[in-house]
């Protein structure tokens, strides 16, 4: 155990270290919660019933229970048949299809979690991107916003809300209601529909989606591995006289145990040598045409994948729960499993130099696949991928739909009516779908992301800490050090903008946790309602526009769109202002700053 005078520091220290070690992003955040947890453990600043005092929080399970109804939705086809039906209302005319789809999927993330909604409707905006004959990045970008944005339209919108409340419920203040920030919500919406319909047109640029930038006329490469079979033709031919030198470049021949770097043109290629070259879709395309004088593969198996007529190019981004995530590509055998190759991967606007071998894919990575179309949907559909060129045909069971429906409602419903607390109603409605084959129990713990859970508990047990030391307070008394104690409303426009920061660099879960409590601290401090910088809080850590990474919805768009790091500041960095406007004008006006 630290003696008094050290715990106060070295928590603040490990702190810091947490919020370095999420912007380094070597560590997933709920490593790095788990290793600041285990630590203070270690030095005795947590005891173990503190830290196992987290699960009786309320807000993970709510989030989790709500992931459940969300995923039951999504499996009876019910977001489906909405995309559906939006693709076929809104017709080819771009203005009134950008407003119908903002607007649409405001309506419906409020209900419902944002990114699965995304997920699902990407497609859909790809094709009404391309029926009006605009490119998918005038629409993906206003379509994560508009999620964002109708999360706020309920207490069950998004997961910080959920938390804040869960947080603001540990320090004693009344619950909130399922429809109290919806007034302030409609307001944000409102503004942010505006914004959109106005501006993002002018500020997002025209960008092409990965299988159009990999056209051949585009001087853009990929990387592919080649193996020489036994029985091919080209044994004992230069890479020259193989085909493998002009717009093809080879970059490692290994052979046995030795490894040739850089090759030259006169390099002779010999029965099993593996080649790992750069080129683009065309180029690799005409050696698959070669009669199987190569066969190519990312995997163990090499298995040759034929060159027909049935073979097609898609693309496929990888989802937020994908098996396929954090594991090397050598692992995934995918040739052998499902017969695809995979020609390209796309991360950020960047090409993949590494060998592919060893590269891990993430969330949000897009994958230009070849294969049969039999082959990539059941690729896809296995690995939690989303097919960005069409909408995938899945056996939803369209029976159940209303059954998932009015679970959902009745979960609201009876929530803002107050009969029974909502982690309460969301345990029963995600149990009533699963009771009823809605949805598969091992969908459901595939809907569940486990990584939020572990980060959010994880830094619950940091916030106990926290408090335990002193930090919590010696923060509070340095605002007020360094802001008027006179003018409240300038504090609140400081807790907002401190969140909204963070947000954009950190998880706005772990921002909500670590900010609550300070903002709490600091209206007790003042004598204030403390309810009005809760909300504060609550609307920072989610609208989070000017960077892609500070929202789940925001990393997904991101390569899905084909977009750049500062297209997100361009436009998004204008909304967190208008953004932080809205909060000043409205906030105050429904939950007064009035003493306590």
């Amino acid at each position: 155990m630290l003696p008094d005078s050290l715990a106060l520091w070295f928590v603040a220290g490990l702190l810091v270290w947490v919020l370095y070690a999420f912007i380094r992003e070597r560590w997933s955040p709920d490593i790095v919660v788990g290793i600041a947890v285990a630590t203070l453990l270690i030095t005795g600043l947590l005891e173990s019933h503190e830290v196992l005092s987290v699960l009786s929080n309320s807000a993970p399970i709510t989030i989790a229970c709500m992931f459940i109804l969300s995923a039951a939705l999504e499996r009876t086809g019910c977001i489906d048949a909405l995309g559906n039906w939006l693709g076929d209302l809104l017709g080819g005319d771009p203005v009134k299809v950008l407003a119908g789809l903002v607007a649409t999927s405001m309506m419906i993330s409020a209900f419902l979690n944002n990114t699965p909604v995304v997920a699902i409707l990407t497609p859909v905006a790809i094709a009404l991107a391309q029926r009006t004959q605009r490119s998918a990045s005038k629409f993906l970008i206003p379509l994560s916003y508009a999620t964002v944005l109708g999360g706020m339209l309920s207490m069950i919108g998004t997961s910080t809300n959920i938390l804040v409340d869960g947080v603001a419920r540990k320090a004693g203040l009344e619950p909130f209601g399922m429809f109290e920030i919806t007034p302030a919500g409609i307001v944000f919406c409102a503004a942010g529909f505006v914004y959109l319909m106005l501006f993002s047109n002018r500020l997002l640029p025209d960008r092409e989606s990965l299988s159009r930038q990999l056209r051949p006329n585009i001087d853009r490469t990929f990387m592919s591995k080649l193996l020489v079979p036994q029985e091919s033709l080209m044994i004992g031919k230069t890479l020259t006289e193989a085909g493998l030198t002009g717009g093809l470049q080879v970059l490692k021949l290994l052979r046995a145990e030795q490894e040739i770097s850089e090759p030259n043109a006169d390099t002779l290629l010999m029965a099993g040598d593996t080649l790992l070259v750069h080129g683009q879709v065309q180029d690799v395309v005409e050696l698959r045409g070669a009669g199987g004088q190569f066969t190519f593969g990312h995997d163990k198996s090499f298995e040759t994948i034929s060159s027909t007529k049935d073979v097609i190019l898609a693309e496929a981004i990888v989802g937020r729960n994908s098996r396929y995530s954090h594991r090397p590509m050598r692992d995934l055998d995918l040739t052998a499993r499902y017969g695809i190759a995979v020609l390209a991967i796309h991360r950020q606007d960047e090409n993949i130099s590494e060998n592919l071998d060893d590269f891990q894919l993430q969330f949000g990575d897009v994958l230009l696949v070849e294969g049969t179309a039999t082959q990539i949907k059941r690729f896809a559909d296995n690995g939690d991928l989303i097919s960005l060129n069409t909408l995938q045909e899945r056996a939803f069971r369209r029976d159940k739909a209303p059954i998932a429906i009015l679970s959902t409602l009745a979960v609201v419903l009876l929530s803002a009516t107050e009969i029974m607390p909502i982690e309460g109603l969301a345990m029963i409605g995600s149990a009533l779908v699963l009771a009823t084959r809605c949805l598969d129990v091992e969908d459901a713990y595939k809907a569940v992301d486990w990584k939020i859970l572990s980060l959010i508990f994880g830094m619950l047990a940091i916030s106990i800490a926290m408090n335990k030391v002193g930090l919590v307070q010696l923060i509070v008394d340095q605002t007020m050090g360094i802001l008027p104690a006179h003018n409240p409303l300038l504090i609140l426009g400081f807790i907002y903008l401190l969140t909204t920061l963070l947000t954009e660099i950190l998880s706005n879960n772990a921002v909500a946790v670590l900010v609550t409590p300070i903002a709490i601290g600091v209206a007790q401090h003042l004598g204030l309602d403390p309810r009005a910088f809760v909300v504060a809080v609550m609307f920072a850590a989610s609208v989070s526009f000017a960077t892609p990474i500070g929202y789940q919805t925001n990393t997904f768009v991101y390569n899905a769109g084909g977009y750049r790091f500062m297209d997100f500041v361009r436009i998004g960095l204008p909304l967190n202002i208008l953004m932080m406007g809205v909060a000043m004008l409205i906030i105050p006006v429904l939950w007064p700053l009035t003493s306590v």
